[in-house]
């Protein structure tokens, strides 16, 4: 690969990354207004729900090519455009 393509693969990337960081960062504040705590996790490519119980916590990534916030293995998953139903949907998961 020429270093113009480089470049634009990095870019397309960077901004990839920024806008799966923004998706969860706008999950986990609609999650914060249901009374779930959410924690954004390895450089805000992740969401952790930890579950009020004992039990492992829910891990949520942007997946699908950014079209939906999935979890459980990718077997779960809700679209990212709407974040209020994904952030209650993840709150009933956890045990909320």
């Amino acid at each position: 690969m020429n270093p113009i393509m480089q470049a634009a693969a990095a870019c397309l990337q960077q901004e990839r990354q920024q806008n799966e960081a923004l998706a969860l960062t706008r999950l986990r504040n609609a999650l914060l207004r249901l009374g779930v705590r959410a924690e954004l996790r390895d450089n805000d490519s992740a969401l952790m729900i930890p579950r009020p119980q004992v039990g492992l916590p829910v891990w949520v990534f942007v997946g699908y090519g950014g079209a939906f916030y999935s979890w459980q293995s990718a077997e779960r998953r809700h679209p990212i455009n709407d974040v209020a139903g994904a952030a209650q949907v993840l709150a009933d998961y956890a045990g909320r």
